[in-house]
């Protein structure tokens, strides 16, 4: 299936927080637009290239999308496989394969932390634990070795990390514009819409 033009998805994105970036972040004192925007920014000041950037930026993107079916939701923290849904969403725009694998494995990120540092699990917040159940809980000690050789692992714990601390209240906030042109830019690309099998935990 073709993506849609680039404008068309970027409108998409836009549309999509321009509705519901305003609603308040599940259980955390920020909104999901001022999350997304503070995630990204982690990442930026991180030194992360333009793909990570992008990731943090729409790695909760999932929770967006509406969905009228209650069993799709973690008892008001969301929605469950929000980072797999959010992942196809952006595979269907033509985002590429990287930064789809880092938003999709964004919550396999906290369940290996939780399993390998019971101290990070402690430090999370209420809603993140709260979600941790719904999410599968800490990862199996096999599950574990498998993620460790997920292809840019450890950027996907860097990702988690910038996840964890982009609640900050009282937060200036960059322009979205900014991440908005960066991913005009990476939808630009020749290799768009050359998308390969995601790579996720076996079932």
């Amino acid at each position: 299936m073709q993506p849609p033009s680039i404008d068309a998805a970027i409108d998409q994105i836009t549309t999509l927080f321009t509705q519901r970036g305003d609603d308040q972040y599940h259980g955390e004192p920020v909104t999901q637009h001022e999350h997304a925007l503070q995630c990204a920014q982690l990442a930026e000041q991180a030194g992360a290239e333009a793909e990570t950037v992008i990731a943090a930026y729409l790695h909760d993107i999932g929770h967006l999308l509406v969905s009228d079916d209650a069993t799709d939701h973690m008892d008001g923290y969301g929605r469950i496989d929000h980072e797999r849904l959010g992942a196809n969403f952006l595979r269907n725009l033509g985002f590429s394969e990287r930064v789809a694998i880092l938003i999709e494995n964004h919550v396999n990120a906290k369940r290996y932390l939780v399993a390998k540092n019971p101290t990070y699990g402690q430090n999370l917040s209420e809603a993140s634990q709260q979600t941790l159940a719904f999410q599968g809980g800490p990862m199996t000690p096999a599950e574990c070795m498998e993620f460790e050789q997920y292809p840019d692992f450890t950027t996907i714990l860097r990702l988690r990390t910038w996840d964890e601390r982009a609640k900050l209240t009282n937060h200036i906030s960059p322009d979205p514009a900014r991440y908005i042109a960066l991913c005009r830019t990476h939808l630009a690309r020749p290799a768009r819409g050359r998308s390969s099998k995601p790579y996720i935990l076996t079932e």
